[in-house]
């Protein structure tokens, strides 16, 4: 039997539904800071997520719509200021309280904390969003409640690449056999699962589609015990929500 030592949540889509009406939002505000006609509409977007990260997001973006722009001079520090200028929109959002957690996150977070269980977060997002969702949402000492926040750039190649699990585990000290991951999308599945840690997705909007092939679960959220989740596929039994208890179950 392996023994949960810690839960490790991604944050976009996982914690929050960010990124139709966050990050989507904050890069439109961007653009038009500056006077670029740019619109990414929310089906552009769900294509956009394909790439994960803000900045090559962007650069993506450009490849694909407006090629021109790349021969520019410069080019790199005006990816980076838009990057910049798109952050800004977005904790102005999540200050304003427009962006709330997901059913069950709150509770199943609360629940490890009494139960001594580790929380970590493992995320393509800047330090600096993951600080303004969870002060916003959980009170202003909620970044304590989390013993690794590995973020942004903290490595160099982001998911579908292991390397940020690898990160948050190692400065954990513990193995995969002892973490279990909560992802919402295929780059987050395939992350966690390429660094041995057994996944359990909650998907979106934008993800529903995604292929969770080896999940524990894919439920269309955590649940509350006065909102039920739904269990699309995945061997472990969640239950009406997901508890402490049918995690540990699932890892037996």
């Amino acid at each position: 039997m392996m023994s949960l030592k810690a839960l490790i949540f991604d944050v976009d889509g996982t914690l929050a539904d960010t990124e139709r009406d966050g990050h989507r939002v904050a890069f439109n505000a961007a653009f038009a800071a500056v006077g670029l006609d740019w619109h990414w509409s929310e089906d552009l977007y769900g294509e956009l997520l394909a790439v994960t990260g803000g900045k090559e997001r962007i650069r993506y973006y450009l490849q694909h719509h407006h090629p021109q722009w790349l021969e520019q001079q410069g080019i790199e520090q005006t990816i980076i200021a838009l990057h910049e200028s798109k952050t800004a929109h977005y904790q102005m959002l999540v200050k304003d309280g427009a962006i709330p957690l997901r059913p069950g996150i709150q509770r199943l977070l609360q629940e490890a904390r009494d139960r001594a269980i580790t929380l970590a977060i493992a995320t393509t997002t800047t330090h600096s969003n993951v600080a303004h969702l969870l002060q916003a949402t959980l009170g202003a000492h909620s970044l304590e409640w989390f013993a690794v926040i590995g973020a942004g750039d903290v490595v160099p190649a982001k998911k579908p690449a292991p390397d940020i699990y690898h990160y948050v585990m190692q400065q954990l000290g513990l193995s995969p056999q002892h973490c279990l991951a909560i992802e919402d999308s295929a780059q987050g599945l395939q992350a966690a699962h390429a660094a041995g840690i057994a996944t359990l997705i909650t998907f979106n909007g934008y993800t529903r589609e995604d292929t969770f092939d080896g999940a524990l679960a894919v439920l269309d959220h955590l649940g509350e015990p006065d909102q039920p989740c739904q269990q699309l596929a995945g061997s472990c039994r969640c239950g009406t929500y997901v508890t402490l208890e049918a995690l540990r179950n699932c890892l037996s």
